[in-house]
């Protein structure tokens, strides 16, 4: 099929919908591994620590005893109880069981929240730059993005004021993240209080993403749900427990919404994976939790040194890297488009990192994303291979 074909065969409701340029360029940088190039990958957000040994020992447990069946479309009661401790233990909470539903990743989650909070014609705020799936599930649900600019100045941060400047008429949703990818931009418990009173006094629903909670850096990481009982959350297995391909996830939805969740849940995907379910029940073990801190400590190493190496190169970073694993550099000084820059970087010097236009339409061409998932010694080789290229 040729180029124009393809356009005209592209179905209406995925206008604006755009692919992920972060897997671009992970395709790309393997096939250069297939040549026999040596690459470092800066690109993908992924923990590169193989899921921990409770986690995974559980899961043959799980399969061995036959737990291949579908579940309740809401996940097992046993997960869905220890998240219930969870969030009593970490956030003094106490939730009902039936307000969590156990989706497929966060990305099953986020499917679910988008049919439940988004109309066509409607309004989300979000900042620019953002998780690009934000953008993507609105405009699939006839919802428009309204994005609010962002930057290194702020720490990525949106004050009040600046969700006042964006608020329409027709503004329904508030889609906000902390700690943020791209940007490690962790919201404080008084910024939280003064979102959740302004999106209170707006009439708009605020959804929280909290996929990074446990990779912070700060000494208090609030979750939404204990400044705002009715707020929509998302979280993962995937990133603070290293379950990426396992595929599991969770929401917190208000009361009045947890019937229509389940019948979103149950049409979308009938059910998460049983024997993955009972795996995850380990994740909430000590010697489980023990492994999870060890990496946190790990990440913040990384962090750490690529901040301080970024830094000295001269891009620009905020004040500080607060979660996630992640740094989100402006490189404007050395270009102002991130495309061919990401492109150079890979083809010419072998390191992998993602153009900003992949989470911004403002300035996304100023910005890349670089992730901290790899060992510190290829973090030092990327780093080496950086300081070279721009020297040059």
């Amino acid at each position: 099929m040729n180029r124009s074909t393809a356009g005209r065969n592209r179905p209406e409701r995925l206008t604006g919908v755009n692919p992920f340029r972060v897997l671009v360029v992970l395709n790309r940088a393997a096939e250069l591994e297939k040549q026999g190039r040596e690459i470092v990958h800066m690109e993908a957000g992924e923990p590169d620590f193989a899921t921990a040994a409770p986690i995974r020992e559980a899961a043959k447990r799980a399969l061995d005893a036959g737990l291949t069946k579908y579940t309740q479309a809401a996940g097992i009661p046993e997960l869905r109880d220890c998240l219930v401790r969870h969030y009593r233990q970490r956030h003094g909470l106490e939730l009902a069981r039936e307000r969590i539903l156990i989706t497929l990743g966060a990305s099953g989650g986020l499917s679910i929240l988008s049919n439940l909070l988004l109309r066509p014609g409607a309004g989300v705020l979000m900042t620019d730059p953002s998780y690009p799936c934000y953008r993507n599930l609105a405009r699939l649900a006839g919802a428009e993005p309204q994005l609010m600019a962002v930057g290194v100045e702020d720490d990525f941060r949106p004050a009040p004021e600046l969700l006042e400047k964006h608020y329409r008429d027709h503004t329904e949703s508030l889609w906000l993240a902390s700690p943020g990818n791209p940007t490690g931009a962790v919201f404080s418990r008084k910024e939280l209080r003064g979102i959740s009173d302004w999106a209170d006094a707006a009439g708009v629903r605020l959804l929280l993403d909290e996929t990074y909670h446990g990779l912070h850096y700060v000494e208090d990481m609030p979750s939404i749900l204990e400044l705002n009982p009715n707020a929509y959350v998302v979280n993962s297995f995937s990133k603070y427990f290293g379950m990426t391909g396992w595929r599991l996830g969770w929401i917190v939805v208000p009361e009045d919404q947890v019937e229509f969740a389940n019948i979103l849940a149950q049409n979308l995907f009938i059910s998460p994976s049983n024997f993955v379910q009972h795996a995850a029940l380990a994740a909430f073990t000590p010697a489980a939790r023990e492994i999870f801190e060890q990496r946190r400590t790990a990440f913040r190493q990384r962090r750490d040194f690529l901040a301080a190496a970024l830094s000295d190169m001269g891009m620009l970073l905020p004040r500080e890297i607060q979660g996630a694993f992640y740094a989100y550099a402006n490189i404007a000084a050395f270009s102002r488009d991130s495309e061919t820059f990401c492109h150079e970087m890979l083809e010419q010097h072998g390191v992998a990192i993602t153009p900003g236009t992949d989470f911004g339409e403002g300035n996304g061409n100023e910005y890349v994303r670089m992730a901290f998932t790899t060992g510190m010694k290829n973090l030092e080789l990327g780093v080496e291979r950086l300081r070279r290229a721009l020297n040059r």
